[in-house]
C-alpha cells in the first residue's frame, strides 16, 4: 500500500484528516469549472486510490457557494471546435475515465453540493455513492443545451438506475435544472442539509463510513457496481462469494466478540 498523506495536485484542493480525504475544486469566481488539465489530475487521483492505504472515504466539497460548473467554456468547449477526432475521442475518454476511476477506487464518494453543479459537476455527484446538498443545489445535465448529446460520460447508464427512467430521459433530453426538493424526492440526493451544515453533516457521514469496517466497504462497493450486468442468480452468488471473504476479516471477529461483550466494535479494516 502507498501514502497519499503527501499528495499535492495542482488542479484542485485536496485535504487528508483522519482517513478522510476531501477533494474541492478552487476557481469560486468561475463556479469551479474543470479544464483539460484539472480532468486528467482529478482521473489520476482516483486510479492512485485503490493503493492508498491511508485514504478510507472521499470527499467531494463544495468551495465558494457552489459545487462544479462543469468543463471550462472557454478552457475545454472552445479548444475542442476543430479538432480532428481523434483528439476529440481522445478527450472524451479521459473524461469517462474519471467516472471509471471513481467507481473503481475502493473507497465510498461522496458529494457534497451547494450551489451550481452541472455539466461535468452533475456527472460527479452522479458517479458519487452517496450525494448530500444544500436547498439551494441546482443541478442540471445541460450537454444538449451546447448542441451535445445527453449520453455522457455514463449518464444514460447511471441515471435512470438512480431516478428512474422516465424522469433521467427528461433530464438528459432538456438540460433543465433538476432542483433539490425534486433531487431529494427522486432519490438523487440523500439528504437536504442547509449550507451552514452541509459541511459538518458530510463529515460527520464521512467519519462514520471511515470508522469501518472499511474492508466491507470496499466489498460493498464493488457488489453495487459489478452487479449492473448481472443476473440475478449471478448476483446472489456474487454475493456469497463475497461474503464469505468478508468473514474471513478480523473485523468480523472483533464485531463478534463486541457483540458478545456488549460493547461497541472497533474496526481496523482487516
Amino acid at each position: 500500500m502507498t501514502s497519499m498523506a503527501d499528495f499535492h495536485p495542482r488542479h484542485f484542493r485536496w485535504e487528508l484528516t483522519d482517513r478522510v480525504a476531501t477533494i474541492r475544486f478552487d476557481r469560486p469566481e468561475r463556479k469551479n469549472p474543470l479544464t483539460f488539465d484539472s480532468y486528467a489530475e482529478l482521473r489520476d487521483c482516483f486510479r492512485a486510490l485503490p493503493y492508498a492505504g491511508d485514504v478510507d472515504v472521499v470527499v467531494f466539497a463544495s468551495s465558494g457557494g457552489n459545487f462544479c460548473s462543469g468543463g471550462d467554456v472557454h478552457d475545454i468547449i472552445g479548444p475542442l471546435i476543430g479538432l480532428p477526432m481523434k483528439d476529440i475521442l481522445a478527450f472524451t475518454r479521459m473524461t469517462g475515465d474519471l467516472v471509471k476511476a471513481m467507481l473503481s477506487c475502493g473507497k465510498p464518494v461522496i458529494a457534497a453540493v451547494d450551489g451550481v453543479a452541472v455539466g461535468a459537476g452533475a456527472i460527479i455527484a452522479m458517479a458519487s455513492d452517496l450525494r448530500l446538498a444544500t436547498p439551494e443545489a441546482k443541478c442540471a445535465f445541460l450537454f444538449t443545451r451546447v448542441g451535445l448529446a445527453g449520453c455522457d460520460m455514463g449518464a444514460c447508464a447511471m441515471l435512470p438506475r438512480i431516478i428512474g427512467q422516465g424522469r433521467a430521459a427528461e433530464l438528459l433530453y432538456t438540460g433543465r435544472i433538476m432542483s433539490a426538493s425534486d433531487g431529494h424526492a427522486w432519490g438523487f440526493w440523500n439528504a437536504i442539509h442547509s449550507a451552514e451544515r452541509l459541511e459538518v453533516e458530510t463529515q460527520s457521514l464521512a467519519r462514520r463510513l471511515a470508522s469501518g469496517p472499511t474492508f466491507a466497504h470496499s466489498m460493498t462497493k464493488t457488489q453495487l457496481n459489478q452487479e449492473w450486468s448481472m443476473g440475478l442468480m449471478e448476483a446472489i452468488e456474487s454475493e456469497a462469494q463475497a461474503q464469505a471473504i468478508c468473514m474471513q476479516t478480523r473485523d468480523f471477529e472483533r464485531a463478534f466478540h463486541a457483540f458478545v461483550a456488549k460493547e461497541k466494535p472497533v474496526f481496523e479494516g482487516n
